[in-house]
């Protein structure tokens, strides 16, 4: 494709490379030594290294050969992504299930790969729904992005953590994972980068991170169109890698697959099949999308494979056990670990959240950090890591189902206690623009009547016999006293369990 100037925008070309030219001392004898690094370091770029990016191509455990484009890469090689690597996806899992090693930064690469695979297979199917390159990049770098938020130990962090240190405080990794992706573009420089491969500043910023965390004006929020960075007609976007109306997104996607692989876990949902069905229809005003009606039982079968996948190792009782324990530990010494952050000041570990450059610091190291210390005022913390890597742990006395709040472990199927099929609109065969809905009772009789419910743990951290069995006691009778199911026993004093806060006995 030839580009034409007229005589006036060749003169102003010509200019403008005479002035670049002239501040980097370049004269006429040296112009044809110049490469193109030379160019890009006085920001000339060649319209067609724009345009035709050569992929990356890395070898993953779960996707194979994936491509990534280079403008990936620059994010990728940065401290706050790096850091990713040393933050374990499933947390304390790791320590009952020897497989589940993987991490943040694996999970991360594999989400932003998934979506390009279907914002590009939407394009591909439906040319009319406008998807421009910017869009694929922009939708790509959120996937990749979604994660940079997570502390120490994944869920641990913003789930049990900063609960007990700063209760009342709703903090979440998404929000954490705008402002370091914020931080991220800032200090290494990346607008520029942005710029150079297409992306319009500041409007695919936000549409990035509104993918992310979703609408980041509450003002805005009961709208009927509450995002900024892409307008109603590309409402499917947003559906890409969170997606807040049927929670059916490429994030669960790697992470069925990933945990399931290290888990050794089998994974029954196939989001290939997913991808070569896909197409997006309106839905009252909006466009959403929907997959073929045949599809309806592999839908099932994602969210029946997330309740398997907390049920079997998310909530193990085990591993939950050592997170309560890790947990302990972290409050305990968090006012006495100094992390040093932006202009050299010093925050803890609760505290580093407010700052970007401490929070790139805080990783899974801190156990180590601690469990190491001979500083005296970390011995009850360090003590408690001890009993974990000893397994010295604590004891489970019992589980049982509740309708009331305390020490509530929620199973459901992603949606609390409704069905998040009741939200997905698919197509037919005969009419692919139409989208229809589909009911339970027209799938399966099978299928459950109830998507969540809700179970009681207790802990004791005294292991020896008698506290145990008087433990026991005492929580099958109040269990008898609050018309609760009498609780589950499996071996003497042991009994099925998963997450909880420990009850001292």
């Amino acid at each position: 494709m030839k580009v034409l100037f007229s005589l006036y925008e060749f003169d102003q070309v010509f200019y403008l490379l005479f002035i670049c030219f002239s501040e980097h001392g370049i004269t006429g004898p040296g112009l044809p030594f110049l490469t193109e690094a030379h160019l890009e370091k006085m920001g000339v770029f060649f319209a067609k290294v724009m345009c035709n990016a050569v992929l990356q191509v890395l070898n993953d455990p779960i996707h194979g050969h994936i491509e990534l484009h280079p403008l990936l890469l620059r994010f990728i090689d940065t401290p706050q992504f790096q850091r990713l690597r040393h933050i374990k996806q499933l947390g304390g899992t790791y320590l009952v299930f020897p497989g589940a090693s993987h991490n943040r930064f694996e999970h991360s690469v594999g989400v932003g790969y998934l979506a390009g695979c279907l914002v590009q297979a939407l394009n591909e199917r439906q040319p009319e729904l406008l998807i421009t390159k910017q869009d694929v990049l922009c939708v790509q770098i959120a996937g990749l992005c979604h994660d940079l938020g997570h502390g120490p130990f994944s869920h641990l962090f913003d789930g049990m953590f900063i609960p007990k240190v700063r209760p009342g405080e709703k903090w979440k990794h998404e929000m954490a994972s705008v402002q370091m992706f914020d931080h991220l573009v800032r200090v290494n420089g990346l607008e520029e980068v942005m710029e150079r491969h297409g992306l319009t500043l500041p409007d695919d910023l936000v549409f990035i991170k509104e993918q992310i965390a979703g609408p980041l004006d509450n003002s805005v929020f009961n709208s009927s169109w509450p995002y900024k960075g892409r307008p109603m007609e590309k409402s499917f976007l947003y559906e890409i890698v969170a997606n807040k109306r049927n929670g059916i997104d490429v994030d669960k996607w790697d992470y069925f697959a990933r945990d399931c692989y290290h888990l050794g876990i089998q994974n029954n949902f196939d989001y290939q099949r997913f991808l070569k069905f896909a197409r997006v229809c309106e839905v009252k005003g909006k466009k959403h999308i929907c997959t073929r009606d045949k599809e309806v039982g592999n839908l099932y079968d994602m969210f029946h494979t997330r309740n398997c996948l907390h049920r079997r190792a998310y909530q193990h009782k085990v591993g939950n056990i050592i997170e309560t324990m890790i947990t302990e530990a972290f409050v305990k010494a968090d006012p006495h670990i100094q992390i040093q952050g932006s202009s050299g000041r010093i925050f803890s570990i609760s505290s580093a959240i407010d700052d970007m450059e401490a929070y790139t610091k805080l990783t899974d190291h801190i156990f180590e950090l601690i469990l190491y210390s001979s500083a005296p005022e970390l011995s009850e913390a360090r003590a408690i890591l001890h009993n974990i890597v000893c397994r010295r742990l604590y004891k489970c006395v019992g589980q049982t189902t509740a309708e009331t709040h305390l020490d509530v472990i929620h199973m459901d199927y992603g949606m609390k206690e409704k069905n998040p099929i009741n939200n997905v609109h698919f197509y037919c065969k005969k009419d692919p623009t139409k989208a229809i809905k589909i009911r339970k009772k027209q799938v399966s009789k099978l299928l459950p009547e109830r998507f969540a419910e809700q179970l009681i743990r207790v802990y004791c951290k005294k292991t020896d016999d008698k506290s145990l069995e008087a433990a026991k006691k005492y929580f099958v009778q109040w269990c008898m006293d609050r018309n609760f199911t009498k609780p589950q026993a499996r071996l003497g004093w042991r009994y099925n369990c998963s997450r909880a806060h420990p009850t001292q006995t």
